[in-house]
């Protein structure tokens, strides 16, 4: 459905040198999805989703949208092809001088179709954002959420194959967030929709993406369905997104006494990953009927992802890292993500 092939983006800023927003970035989205992009600030993220439409031209690669390459039409012709593409933004560019239909009808107009077929599609989108009884309201007059429902009817407005969202939640508070993730899904499943959502926030992807990308100084560095993302994170950026939604972050009093290096006596301290309710409990059991090691848990969570469950353990292997080697490797055959956080002394078990 989306082809991105090998793009790069570079900015020449007045007086600088050249800046790599993207650097040879490779995605493919397939229609119907709900496909995430994470990253930290900076990382490219609303260049890359600028670069679908092709409101940024990329510097080199080709960008392809529903078979059609993008990169390679004249300006007209990308025009009509981006009338296939809705967009949604973070600050909602509504007109606060049109009213909540009349913002929605703009684009429809610009298309030029006549009075009745505008306000028959106008009305039918409001009913399904939710906002039919603000038809005749400004925007002074809504909420955050509302106008961001004003917008994505907007985008909805010349029936497009696909949904852009450029950090479309960022604005809003958490429960509100909330409802217009739920509207994003019920898009997608209603309306077969491909969305595109850009985002920093981990519990956003969690909630309804189907697969993801992590950005990275404008490269991807990570690719994978969401649950094996949470599940077995490959790069420290997906490790630290993840953590920070399913209370794998470290506890403050065991992050403080955490060393580096390893201490004369003293313990190795994991991070296990494990996929199921039960299947972290299970391991540890097993690893002390297999090779005899006692490890002590110190930390623990059970999530899910979208119904699915998973899990989350940090327990203390005795021993330095050559006698905890043994354990992490029977750990990581059990397909278990095991990561080594460092090391603590020996009474921290004595501890609790």
């Amino acid at each position: 459905m989306i082809r991105l092939s090998s793009v790069s983006k570079t900015f020449t800023r007045a007086g600088q040198a050249q800046v790599a927003a993207l650097a040879d970035v490779s995605l493919t989205i397939e229609r119907g999805e709900i496909f995430g992009v994470i990253g930290p600030s900076g990382a490219g993220k609303s260049t890359l989703i600028r670069l679908i439409n092709l409101l940024e031209r990329p510097t080199s690669g080709t960008v392809a949208v529903d078979g059609t390459e993008l990169t390679a039409l004249p300006e007209a012709a990308l025009r009509a092809e981006r009338r296939k593409i809705g967009m949604i933004f973070q600050h909602f560019a509504l007109l606060s001088s049109r009213t909540v239909f009349a913002n929605v009808a703009l684009p429809l107009e610009l298309a030029g179709l006549d009075r009745s077929s505008i306000a028959a599609r106008v009305d039918r989108l409001l009913e399904l954002v939710g906002l039919s009884d603000k038809r005749d309201r400004y925007p002074a007059e809504l909420s955050g959420g509302q106008k961001q429902r004003v917008g994505i009817a907007r985008a909805l407005a010349s029936e497009p194959n696909v949904l852009l969202c450029d950090e479309a939640t960022s604005a809003l508070d958490p429960e509100t967030t909330a409802s217009i993730l739920q509207l994003l899904a019920k898009i997608n499943r209603e309306l077969g929709l491909t969305i595109v959502l850009i985002t920093h926030e981990m519990a956003v992807i969690k909630a309804i993406c189907h697969r993801v990308a992590v950005l990275e100084q404008g490269r991807v560095i990570e690719e994978a369905r969401v649950f094996d993302l949470f599940t077995r994170p490959q790069t420290a950026t997906a490790r630290a997104f993840v953590a920070s939604v399913t209370g794998a972050e470290l506890p403050e009093g065991l992050a403080a006494r955490l060393s580096e290096a390893p201490l004369a006596g003293g313990e190795t301290v994991l991070r296990l990953v494990f996929a199921g309710a039960q299947a972290g409990t299970t391991a540890l059991g097993q690893l002390a009927r297999r090779l005899g090691v006692d490890a002590a848990l110190l930390h623990g969570r059970v999530d899910s992802v979208q119904g699915a469950p998973f899990g989350t353990l940090i327990v203390a292997i005795p021993g330095g890292p050559e006698t905890a080697r043994p354990a992490i490797d029977f750990l990581s055959s059990l397909k278990l993500s095991v990561e080594v956080l460092g090391h603590v002394p020996a009474t921290l078990r004595a501890a609790g």
